[in-house]
């Protein structure tokens, strides 16, 4: 009998964020925000498991204390991409079972959106996918924003960049797309991308998707309607504590 496929989520999780230390561990709403990113992709329809991978002893006892699963990794990983390699080969996942990156700072991740990055790798020939969604002109400026310029089909990624792209060279008006932090692989092809020489590219622009495609794997993208917001800055997570807190008024619980 074939054995069935694992579809998991790994949470690359660190203390020492340089905008933000100690990110995971901020619990103004009650709960650690790790929290809060764990228990939203545990309603996505697609995922069977969600695991934390940190170096961090603090962290891994927040994640045990309310319940979920944490993987103690090395300290010395470069990227998230390689703590996130360990953690499947130390979880024994199988070569062919879908790996979702989500990073730990998106407690408000939809988790339709992570189906969706399920499905995508699933129905495709693609070594990766990944999500992005409609940016306007004026944020598309930033460099903090990374956009996306897709092939002809409408799902291939043709390049990443903190840069405005594509340039709108006679002002004809463009639709950008801000590329969403989210991942999914299959874990034989993660392993291969971790072990992957950094790329001219990414060392430019220090972004670890282009080491995929200048090494020619295929990766591809879906677009949904909105990001949700992620928390970079204590000014992002005071403004998602007051969208909780208006949530839980909402819903009759504070």
């Amino acid at each position: 009998m074939q054995q069935q496929l694992r579809t998991v989520v790994i949470i690359p999780a660190r203390y020492g964020s340089t905008r933000l230390p100690g990110k995971p561990l901020l619990d103004r709403t009650g709960k650690p925000l790790i929290q809060h990113v764990v228990e939203t992709v545990r309603q996505a329809r697609r995922i069977q498991a969600v695991y934390v991978a940190t170096d961090d002893a603090r962290i891994e006892r927040a994640v045990r204390a309310f319940g979920g699963q944490a993987v103690m990794t090395r300290p010395d990983h470069p990227s998230g991409t390689d703590r996130l390699a360990e953690a499947a080969e130390l979880i024994g996942l199988d070569e062919k079972d879908v790996v979702v990156n989500v990073q730990g700072d998106e407690p408000e991740m939809d988790p339709q959106h992570v189906d969706r990055l399920v499905e995508l790798l699933i129905d495709s020939d693609a070594d990766m996918a990944t999500l992005a969604a409609p940016l306007d002109a004026q944020a598309a400026r930033s460099p903090d924003n990374v956009k996306v310029v897709l092939a002809a089909d409408g799902t291939t990624a043709l390049y990443f960049s903190r840069a405005v792209i594509p340039y709108d060279r006679e002002g004809a008006g463009v639709r950008y797309l801000l590329h969403m932090g989210i991942y999914a692989y299959r874990k034989g092809f993660l392993l291969r991308f971790a072990s992957l020489e950094p790329t001219p590219a990414e060392r430019a622009e220090r972004l670890e998707q282009l080491r995929a495609l200048e090494h020619g794997y295929r990766i591809v993208v879906g677009v949904v309607p909105a990001a949700t917001p992620g928390v970079d800055s204590m000014e992002d997570y005071a403004a998602f504590v007051e969208r909780h807190k208006a949530r839980l008024r909402s819903a009759g619980k504070a």
